[in-house]
């Protein structure tokens, strides 16, 4: 798709990148597979800034340097501004992506909101925070790309967390919905992308570990046993090992849906489904008796 790992400058978040020819041709599959899901899904508005929204974990760091590296290489032409929402948790290490951020020279706002009190005060013991939470963030993340003139916030979701999704769904909401790549928000003036879209999680983590970045643990939800999250994952992870491939076929087949072949009447008309003529009566090879 482009040419890539040339010997022309590099931004400095890849200053230590190790020089294997493995890491190379990891680096360049993340790389491609980014600009694919941006291209597929027609995210690109030259011109535009982007809220890319960084946690500190392994996915989100993917995310920033992969775009990055497309904006260093003239391929992405926006504007990014990497966001850190620090939700009040105990312990959160503070001082650890502001310092990242600035050694990288990446331009940032640190925004701090408490929602760790609202969420662990609402729900009830024994449930998962992700819902609450995460609509909770969300909402700030809005208001944070209003502020900043952003169009689009972004975010580090890869291929398993669609999948994952779309198994929960399916599983335990009875639906047919995964995560969508891109996203118009109820107002209507901020996107939501997901330009990890087609990359596996698993290289995700190789990439992150390789470029030795700060990992910043979720002590949120990470510390609640049992989410059936992690039950898909674990679901999705069994069949991989026993028939790999099995996650591509599967997030395939999210892209080459067949609505004539389910059974949801609202996206396709069933009852207006008729026959062009009446059926044709065949011919008998029996010659009939006279």
């Amino acid at each position: 798709m482009c040419a890539m790992l040339d010997n022309s400058p590099i931004h400095p978040l890849f200053d230590n990148a190790p020089s294997t020819t493995e890491f190379k041709k990891l680096r360049k599959r993340i790389i491609k597979e980014t600009r694919q899901a941006i291209c597929d899904f027609g995210m690109l508005e030259p011109g535009a800034r982007w809220l890319v929204c960084l946690s500190g974990g392994k996915d989100s760091y993917t995310l920033l340097a992969a775009l990055t590296e497309l904006q260093w290489r003239g391929l992405l032409p926006i504007e990014i501004l990497a966001c850190n929402l620090d939700q009040g948790q105990p312990n959160f290490p503070a001082t650890i992506l502001p310092k990242f951020l600035k050694e990288m020279r990446v331009p940032n706002r640190i925004e701090y909101q408490d929602t760790y009190s609202i969420v662990t005060e609402k729900v009830p013991k024994g449930r998962t925070y992700c819902s609450l939470c995460s609509r909770l963030r969300r909402g700030i993340l809005y208001r944070i790309a209003r502020e900043e003139g952003c169009s689009a916030i972004v975010l580090g979701h890869h291929r398993e967390d669609i999948l994952e999704t779309f198994m929960l769904n399916l599983f335990h909401g009875s639906r047919l919905a995964a995560m969508p790549p891109k996203l118009l928000n109820d107002e209507g003036d901020v996107f939501v992308y997901r330009p990890l879209a087609y990359v596996a999680e698993a290289d995700c983590d190789k990439f992150s570990r390789a470029m030795d970045y700060p990992i910043i643990p979720c002590d949120l939800c990470g510390s609640q046993d049992g989410l059936q999250r992690q039950n898909i994952k674990e679901l999705l992870n069994s069949w991989e090992q026993k028939h790999p491939g099995r996650k591509q076929k599967i997030f395939r087949g999210l892209m080459n849906s067949n609505p004539s072949h389910l059974l949801d009447t609202n996206i396709f008309d069933f009852k207006g489904l008729v026959r062009n003529s009446a059926p044709k009566k065949l011919k008998s090879d029996k010659t009939p008796n006279t």
